[in-house]
């Protein structure tokens, strides 16, 4: 059994807390999916095609993963509140500069250091898995990972209406001021942490890795992560593309309210987390991998009914969110003095998976169209249901 024994474990989680957090992840989060609703403006603002608009995607995925790899594994050497004020003031200022230029060779290298800039939530979460009891740490994480999600849809909720009425430069502009909003609110609120254990940076970086190698269970749940976030980046990435031509001809605001229809994955969140406190992981991942492959049919069959595609959504969305708790839930009880590394492995994995699936259905899309994207995605959930089949989770420890 592993006994928790973190520099925090001490401090008292309050509801208020956990509330700033949560809003926290969710506003940086959302730097990755400004752009979703606004990719086919962008074509014609800066005369590109949509798959090579859809890199813009694609360089902001790598550059999160990037930051995975080599920013989030400081969370276990550096005080979390110093690192997490830092991000936020770099991604403000990444999002100002991208604001501005005209070039979009200049925007795409920009997206990339926006990608790398925004992994202050996953240095977040880990924090506040340490804060938690471990009987409630599944809850906990699922409140927060509400608000990641909240700011996955509200993004691009926002962004849309912003776009609609302004331009997608606008977008950037409010982005930046809420990254220095937050980065003042985090300063003041998260607790100081006690002097950790010298380790030298390269070896925290190789030890990300390294946890591939020795947890069995980190490697299983890297897989399901990444797959379920390649499907879901074959779905967001050309539904802009999709929504804006016959027979929709959606404007910027109606497909930014597409992403309200995700909200059903607010309450798998916490019914996921519930399930992961009660140990019932097994179940969580198979119902998770069993909406993914039903939510790509939904899509391909209806691809020309409003209704239709929204009901896919809601089914992918909800699919996602349950795996996504299930498998964080799973990791932190892995090796508990190692949170940030752990996350680091894990979220690396997930991005590396997100940034291939966008490539992906850009290509598909401009050669085969929607429906090139909705076999693709059913494939990805074959990938999670067969090995959710053979693989068992253990129980978690504590």
């Amino acid at each position: 059994m592993t006994t928790d024994t973190t520099p925090t474990a001490k401090h008292p989680l309050s509801n208020t807390l956990i509330t700033l957090m949560a809003l926290a992840v969710g506003i940086i989060v959302a730097d990755l999916y400004y752009l979703q609703p606004l990719l086919h403006q962008m074509t014609r603002d800066f005369h590109v095609g949509a798959a090579k608009a859809s890199l813009l995607i694609t360089f902001i995925q790598i550059g999160y993963a990037a930051g995975l790899a080599f920013v989030v594994p400081l969370g276990d050497l550096i005080p979390r509140r110093r690192l997490v004020v830092a991000i936020f003031l770099l991604a403000a200022v990444m999002m100002a500069i991208g604001a501005v230029l005209t070039s979009f060779v200049l925007l795409v290298a920009v997206t990339l250091v926006i990608g790398l800039a925004s992994v202050g939530g996953q240095v977040l979460i880990p924090f506040a898995a340490d804060l938690a009891e471990p009987k409630q740490r599944g809850r906990v994480i699922a409140r927060v990972m509400t608000g990641l999600l909240l700011g996955i849809l509200l993004s691009r909720t926002i962004s849309g209406l912003v776009a609609q009425a302004t331009s997608w430069r606008a977008v950037y502009w409010t982005a930046s001021g809420l990254l220095v909003a937050t980065a003042v609110v985090m300063h003041r609120v998260l607790p100081d942490e006690a002097i950790r254990k010298h380790v030298r940076y390269w070896s925290l970086v190789s030890g990300s890795f390294s946890l591939l190698v020795t947890e069995r269970e980190l490697r299983r749940r890297a897989w399901f992560g990444a797959l379920v976030f390649a499907g879901f980046s074959v779905l967001w990435t050309t539904l802009s593309f999709h929504l804006a031509v016959a027979p929709f001809h959606y404007s910027n605001a109606v497909i930014g309210l597409f992403g309200l229809f995700g909200v059903a994955g607010v309450t798998a969140a916490n019914v996921a987390g519930h399930h992961a406190d009660k140990q019932r992981a097994n179940l969580s991942t198979i119902v998770a991998a069993l909406l993914s492959i039903v939510a790509y049919a939904v899509l391909w069959f209806g691809r020309s009914s409003f209704w239709e595609l929204a009901v896919g959504i809601i089914m992918f969305d909800a699919g996602m969110q349950g795996m996504q708790i299930t498998n964080q839930s799973i990791i932190y009880s892995l090796v508990p003095k190692a949170r940030s590394r752990i996350n680091s492995a894990y979220m690396c994995c997930c991005f590396t998976g997100a940034s291939i699936g966008s490539y992906c259905a850009g290509q598909l899309y401009d050669a085969y169209g929607w429906g090139g994207d909705c076999w693709l995605g059913g494939a990805i959930g074959f990938g999670l249901l067969i090995p959710a089949l053979v693989w068992r989770a253990p129980r978690a420890t504590v």
